[in-house]
């Protein structure tokens, strides 16, 4: 099957149309907020180190991902996807009042709540889509779902630069706001049967531990959801260093926006192919293969040319999302109805918890080691990481043909 006709038949169903469109909706002021949040910071503080701290302030939440999670399997996960997006709406009205450095701790502790309803939103979300949409067809949904999501890095970046540079930070947050309003619109047109979820047969912390358990002792899940951690702890360090390789290149904080459009072609593209792709390589090499990509063009960064930026964020779009649509493909497809909520969000937090430690730690590296070498040994040990899947046997179970959420603009 080619890759137009998998994507025409994903798109004749009509819950993944609507499901893409969100994504589509709501990611756009996702993204526009990532850069707007940065540079927001970068221009009231000067700071390359507290404008990073935005990103760490969104992906914290992640290491309560198990305990967040289990809330999407207590209850339904439509009307929970609806009650998500309308608080975050109302959160961010809230930052129409930060106009000054002393109140940059609402638009911090604002992020932070952003993220956790993020978790639980993509919990809620990966769940209902594995009910909602054929097996067969979850790697090139999740593909396309993909493309949605770090597609908007083509237009919201820019757009959202270009609303902060005539309007400022303030504007972009009403703009999130109303992409999510546009999409509760559409989470409560999506039909979908659900049932309301039996009386729990333990403590919150018991039912925690069961997603953890099953994920942790499944042999194809567990090394695709190591592999992620590793790599988006490489990411976190790499995102972190953003701010300082723009300043490198001698732009202004809001070419950042430039960087992050054309990560978000690579990733377009890779969304596209990536059904295709699981089919014929298997989970393992096809996260192995984009990981490699990214170690190389992570280090390759370090050298301070504008055509090799763009080059090497490009590479960086196509090759991260690997290993996140395949493990979440994998954990759709093996994981039970009753346990997916919990898995999903234990496999994102297992996934984005060293992204988390990452972007700390290069928070503070970024203000103390020069950006240049440490680019390039970062390259160099993120591409060893790829060796053992390359080594693997790939995995019996080929998919028939994602990502829990935007990837680290890494």
């Amino acid at each position: 099957m080619t890759t137009t006709s998998t994507t025409s038949t994903v798109l004749r169903d009509r819950n993944a149309r609507l499901y893409l469109t969100g994504v589509v909706i709501s990611g756009f002021g996702t993204s526009a907020l990532w850069l707007a949040s940065g540079v927001w910071v970068k221009d009231l503080t000067g700071s390359d180190g507290l404008a990073a701290l935005c990103l760490l302030a969104m992906w914290a939440p992640t290491m309560a991902g198990p305990l967040l999670g289990t809330l999407a399997d207590r209850t339904r996960r439509k009307p929970l996807l609806i009650g998500v997006n309308l608080l975050l709406a109302a959160l961010l009205l809230t930052l129409l009042t930060v106009d000054s450095p002393d109140r940059l701790w609402l638009l911090y502790t604002v992020l932070f709540v952003y993220g956790a309803a993020g978790v639980v939103h993509d919990a809620a979300e990966s769940a209902l889509v594995a009910g909602a949409i054929p097996a067969p067809l979850l790697g090139d949904f999740n593909g396309l779902r993909m493309t949605a999501t770090e597609g908007m890095k083509l237009l919201a970046p820019l757009a959202g630069a270009g609303v902060y540079a005539a309007y400022g930070g303030a504007s972009v947050a009403l703009l999130d706001a109303l992409t999510f309003v546009v999409a509760t619109g559409l989470y409560a047109a999506l039909r979908v049967r659900e049932s309301r979820p039996g009386p729990p047969s333990g403590g919150w912390r018991t039912q925690t531990a069961e997603g953890a358990r099953y994920l942790w002792s499944h042999p194809r899940l567990r090394p695709l959801v190591l592999a992620g951690g590793t790599t988006m702890l490489c990411a976190g360090l790499s995102g972190s260093m953003l701010y300082a390789v723009v300043d490198g290149l001698g732009h202004a904080p809001a070419y950042a926006g430039v960087l992050y459009a054309v990560q978000g072609a690579g990733s377009v593209a890779i969304g596209l192919l990536s059904g295709r792709a699981l089919g014929r390589l298997g989970e393992r090499r096809f996260a192995a293969y984009g990981i490699a990509l990214t170690a190389v063009a992570a280090g390759l960064r370090a050298i301070p040319s504008d055509a090799v930026a763009l080059v090497c964020s490009a590479a960086i779009g196509a090759g991260l999302p690997c290993v996140l649509i395949a493990a979440l493909t994998a954990v759709q497809r093996e994981t039970p109805d009753a346990l997916l909520g919990r898995t999903a969000a234990t496999a994102n937090t297992l996934v984005f918890t060293p992204n988390v430690i990452g972007l700390a730690a290069g928070a503070a590296l970024v203000e103390l080691v020069d950006v240049r070498p440490l680019l390039a040994t970062l390259g160099v040990a993120w591409l060893v990481t790829a060796l053992p899947l390359l080594h693997s046997p790939a995995s019996s179970a080929r998919t028939a043909s994602k990502s829990p959420s935007d990837a680290n603009p890494a």
